[in-house]
């Protein structure tokens, strides 16, 4: 939602945007309410799904393990497609392996692009969050900010909370997005663009 989000506020201020996700799993697993995430990026940026995900699987596991499942290896240095606008979508979050020795971290510091991550709202995300920020920064990579989401319209005081103690322990500036239709998507992300250098 966070990637198709940012793709959806580009796409909308008439930029050529390329959206990327290096490997999708979990496709033998029917889509819920929203298409599979390829096909979403693929049906914001006006790209087929397999440009957007170069490495498909069945089985929702990590993609190191998709792809031994399947008999093949991901490889790093197909993964870095050209672009005006390049749009990446991690894959189950920042220090998954995309082979045994290659995490989606390293593809992060290898695209050199700012960090844009995705939280959720509830129970444990001050934790998992200023984790995958610290992570994130001892590898050399610049944290532009972190989106909570689904976020509720009328947020419980804990949400509340959880937002404001990310930003002030993470130093970053953390949004909220509850994209509820494809319409929806883009909206309510000025503040994150701005933090992109985009807005």
């Amino acid at each position: 939602m966070v990637a198709a989000s940012i793709c959806a506020a580009l796409v909308a201020r008439g930029e050529r945007v390329t959206a990327f996700k290096p490997a999708v799993t979990g496709l033998d697993e029917p889509p819920g309410e929203w298409p599979h995430d390829h096909e979403l990026l693929a049906s914001i940026t006006g790209q087929a799904p397999e440009q957007v995900a170069p490495y498909r699987f069945g089985p929702a596991v990590s993609p190191h393990y998709a792809a031994e499942l399947a008999g093949t290896r991901i490889e790093p240095a197909a993964l870095a497609p050209e672009a005006e606008v390049l749009v990446c979508e991690g894959v189950g979050g920042l220090m998954v392996p995309l082979t045994t020795g290659y995490l989606v971290r390293d593809l992060a510091v290898d695209l050199g692009l700012p960090l844009v991550i995705a939280a959720r709202t509830g129970l444990g995300t001050i934790n998992h969050s200023l984790l995958t920020i610290e992570a994130a920064r001892s590898a050399g990579l610049r944290v532009a900010g972190v989106v909570m989401t689904p976020w509720p319209d009328d947020p419980e005081p804990i949400e509340r909370s959880n937002r404001a103690a990310v930003e002030r322990l993470g130093g970053v500036p953390v949004s909220g997005l509850a994209p509820t239709t494809p319409d929806s998507l883009g909206r309510g992300l000025s503040g994150l663009l701005l933090a992109l250098g985009l807005a």
